[in-house]
C-alpha cells in the first residue's frame, strides 16, 4: 500500500512560493538536486494538480535541449520521464510524459492510487496537497527549509481546523545552509 510524501522547498517563514508564484528564492545546488534525485528515484508515482505540472511539463521533457544544464538536472529529467505521474485536472484537456489525467475528485481517488502504487506517491503543490491534509491523508511531511524569509506567498500549510501532531523522523543539513526535515504523523495507536 502506497504511502503520501508531501515534499516541497519551504522558506523559513514556511511559503512554498511568492505572491507572485516565484520560487527563485530557493537555492537548489547540485548537492541539493543530488538529495531530490535520491528522494525521487525512491518514488512509485508523483501527484500533480495542473499549475505544478505545467510547470513540470514545461521544462523537463525537455531538459537535454538545454545547454546549460547540469548532469544532476539530467538525472533528474530522466527520474521524472520514466516516473508515472497522476495530473488532477479539471480543465487540462490531456496529459503527456508517462502521465494519467485524473478529473475527479483527488481525496476519492487516492485509496485507488494506493492499492495501485507499491511504494511512497510525491504529491507536489500546496493547493492538491491541502485537500490530502484536511483529511488528514498525508503519511509523512518533508520540508527543505531554506534560510530566507520571504515574507507572504503561498504556505506549505493550508489553514488548520486542528494541530497536526507529527513526530520528526529525519533530518539533514545542506552545505548550501538548507535544513531538510522529515515529520511523520503521530498517530494513536
Amino acid at each position: 500500500m502506497g504511502n503520501l510524501i508531501y515534499l516541497m522547498n519551504v522558506s523559513l517563514d514556511g511559503f512554498v512560493e511568492t505572491p507572485a508564484h516565484a520560487t527563485d528564492w530557493t537555492t537548489v545546488d547540485e548537492e541539493l538536486l543530488g538529495w531530490f534525485n535520491d528522494q525521487s528515484r525512491q518514488t512509485a508515482a508523483f501527484l500533480y494538480g495542473r499549475r505544478l505540472y505545467d510547470v513540470m511539463a514545461a521544462y523537463w521533457p525537455h531538459a537535454e535541449s538545454d545547454p546549460s544544464a547540469t548532469e544532476a538536472m539530467l538525472e533528474f529529467a530522466r527520474i521524472w520521464l520514466r516516473t508515472p505521474k497522476i495530473v488532477f485536472s479539471s480543465t487540462l484537456a490531456e496529459v503527456g510524459w508517462n502521465s494519467r489525467l485524473i478529473r475527479s475528485d483527488p481525496v476519492d481517488e487516492l485509496a485507488r492510487l494506493r492499492n495501485e502504487f507499491d511504494g511512497d506517491m510525491s504529491v507536489g503543490g500546496p493547493r492538491l496537497a491541502s485537500a490530502f491534509i484536511a483529511r488528514d491523508l498525508v503519511d509523512e511531511y518533508r520540508l527543505v527549509v531554506h534560510p530566507i524569509a520571504i515574507g507572504a506567498g503561498t504556505p506549505f500549510f493550508p489553514p488548520l481546523e486542528r494541530p497536526l501532531r507529527l513526530r520528526l523522523t529525519a533530518y539533514h543539513r545542506f552545505g548550501s545552509g538548507a535544513i531538510y526535515l522529515a515529520y511523520g504523523r503521530d498517530r494513536p495507536s
